[in-house]
């Protein structure tokens, strides 16, 4: 994926070299030090899963997966210049929504039955994310650029369960609170006459283990879950 958005950039970029010079809108946008905008997006959550190396022989499991879903995002943009228009830093607070699915595989404890037994855990997060990344920015080209995005982001997670009572009826899978995940990504900005548009890709993973054992029937199986995520986001700043 970073192969193909940085083979991306290098073709818009040389078409753009390739075209002729166009009026420049927004012209005086580079010459401010600090700007601000807001970030309305869509995401794709999932997990890095580690089942138990015996959840087989201790509990039965032939497959454990983690299926992806869609959620979205809405956030305030800031970015500030750090001495040359080709390296900012962004701060973007967010507010994310998010879902996970847990698929199990459970061998069939009765040796006349056909089928083995499936099941699915839903885990949701609303999020408030802070990500705090270096932007490395093209020089502009005609009312064009493109940059690349590296850093990191701590996410509270407001839906967490982590101190609620597990139900052993109905159990649930915990995940911790907080996290802290590592982000790179890239964007393309095209000014207008009185504002810049930007669409961004990013993706994040969590650099601790989120998975919170509780010796429930869904979770002695799994050893570790590390959050992961893609991020698509249209950017507007003024």
């Amino acid at each position: 994926m970073k192969f193909i958005l940085s083979l991306l950039f290098m073709i818009i970029a040389a078409l753009s070299y390739a075209q002729k010079e166009k009026p420049l809108n927004y012209r005086r946008f580079d010459e401010r030090t600090l700007h601000f905008g807001f970030m309305l997006g869509f995401n794709t959550s999932d997990f890095t899963y580690y089942p138990k190396i015996d959840a087989y022989q201790q509990y039965g499991l032939i497959s454990l997966n983690s299926k992806s879903t869609a959620g979205g995002q809405v956030g305030i943009v800031s970015t500030l210049k750090l001495g040359t228009p080709v390296v900012r830093l962004r701060f973007v607070p967010t507010l994310s929504f998010q879902e996970r699915v847990l698929s199990y595989v459970f061998e069939n404890p009765d040796p006349a039955a056909t089928k083995d037994i499936f099941g699915e855990e839903r885990v949701n997060s609303t999020n408030l994310d802070f990500p705090l990344m270096f932007q490395f920015r093209t020089l502009r080209l005609n009312n064009f650029a493109t940059y690349l995005l590296a850093g990191g982001q701590y996410s509270l997670d407001l839906q967490s369960q982590q101190d609620a009572s597990q139900s052993y009826i109905d159990p649930f899978i915990k995940i911790k609170k907080h996290d802290f995940q590592g982000q790179v990504g890239g964007g393309l900005e095209f000014f207008a006459p009185y504002f810049k548009f930007g669409i961004e890709l990013k993706y994040s993973h969590g650099f601790f283990n989120s998975f919170i054992q509780d010796n429930t029937d869904v979770s002695r199986p799994i050893d570790k879950l590390y959050n992961k995520v893609w991020w698509i986001s249209f950017i507007f700043e003024g």
